[in-house]
């Protein structure tokens, strides 16, 4: 059967899921395109394929056909791919690890899909979004990501009480700030840390800061008053790469 309707409940439903308030309501959203849906259906969070009428894609997930019209409908893209995934949100996730990276109000989704892709690079063991950065879930970040979203373990939790338990266990957290006391260069590689980013415009809150152990700045040159936060931390992550 070829669903050719958008007015279908199951693609009203699916439309729904452009918005990030029902993602939020409902713990699920979608993937566009074969990598992405691949990754999505390796990590176990796959529940079912939509797929464009006349196409096919292997796999044993249930599966629903619709035509090109309806699949527009459905699509972020101006091109839209020809296979999607419903997926589900898992959000009992807890921090692991001892390399944790903290993300204070990140707001662009192309970031956030950065530094997720450098983390993923470059051996973090938990990603930690404030609450009021942007939906891990948004399609911007999902694509920019290129699927990471699925490799690492990444959590919304409130900073201070993450940082709390951080350090907890032992684990030295890091700050980064224009005004910050050292420069990267005068860091030993550490073999456990917590690195704290902050918002594009505003770099992280004071009160975050202040709850650091120490502050990084990366030596640049006097022409550049600032670096993009994905690129920052991608630096940072790179230098202290395991």
């Amino acid at each position: 059967m070829i669903i050719e309707s958008v007015q279908n409940d199951k693609i009203k439903y699916f439309r729904k899921l452009r918005e990030t308030k029902y993602i939020k309501e409902y713990k699920e959203f979608i993937v566009e395109g074969e990598h992405l849906v691949e990754e999505a259906i390796k990590n176990g969070l796959a529940l079912e394929l939509i797929i464009k009428s006349g196409k096919d894609y292997n796999s044993d997930l249930p599966k629903i056909y619709v035509s090109e019209n309806v699949l527009k409908s459905i699509s972020l893209l101006k091109t839209p791919q020809y296979v999607m995934a419903l997926c589900k949100i898992v959000d009992d996730k807890e921090i692991k690890g001892s390399r944790i990276l903290l993300l204070d109000n990140v707001s662009d989704p192309g970031n956030l899909g950065t530094i997720i892709r450098s983390s993923v690079a470059f051996n973090i063991d938990t990603i930690i979004l404030s609450e009021d950065s942007v939906n891990l879930f948004n399609d911007k970040v999902v694509r920019s990501s290129e699927g990471m979203i699925f490799n690492t373990n990444i959590i919304t939790m409130n900073l201070k009480t993450a940082i709390d338990e951080i350090k907890s266990r032992g684990i030295k957290v890091y700050g980064t700030d224009l005004k910050g006391s050292k420069y990267l260069s005068e860091f030993d590689r550490p073999s456990s840390f917590a690195l704290v980013l902050g918002n594009e415009g505003m770099g992280a809150k004071k009160e975050i800061l202040d709850l650091c152990d120490e502050n990084i700045k990366i030596e640049m040159s006097n022409s550049c008053e600032s670096l993009n936060v994905g690129v920052a931390g991608s630096i940072i992550l790179y230098e202290w790469r395991n």
